[in-house]
């Protein structure tokens, strides 16, 4: 039960270096830009593609209804949809490259992409 009454000075180290070493290697091994842009797609079409550079809400029609997408401050979120459960709404912001939101009920995909994208990718 006490397993750890029989570790050694040794065994400590070697846990802590561990620990260590796996926090720096994810750290360094999945790097997250920022993004640069946001690209919409509907129904598998690209809808739109905008910068995040300036404030604006997107309005897209969907075959449920209209969704908005806003962009404010270098980041940028699904602010309306008419889907009936509301995950893309509640996925909240989207900031670093290759975050995304997806509304599948209306067909709405919303991608942040930087100057390196984590995906090769995007489908539904």
């Amino acid at each position: 039960m006490k397993w750890f009454v029989h570790f050694r000075p040794g065994d400590w180290l070697t846990l802590a270096l561990g620990i260590w070493l796996t926090g720096w290697l994810a750290s360094h091994s999945w790097p997250s830009s920022a993004a640069q842009k946001i690209i919409i797609r509907t129904s598998g079409q690209l809808f739109a593609e905008a910068r995040l550079d300036k404030p604006q809400r997107i309005h897209v029609p969907g075959p449920l209804g209209e969704s908005i997408v806003e962009i404010q401050a270098g980041r940028a979120r699904v602010a309306v949809d008419p889907s009936p459960r509301q995950l893309c709404v509640k996925h909240g912001w989207l900031s670093r490259a290759g975050d995304a939101a997806l509304c599948l009920p209306n067909q709405l995909s919303v991608e942040m992409v930087g100057a390196m994208r984590r995906f090769d990718s995007l489908n539904y």
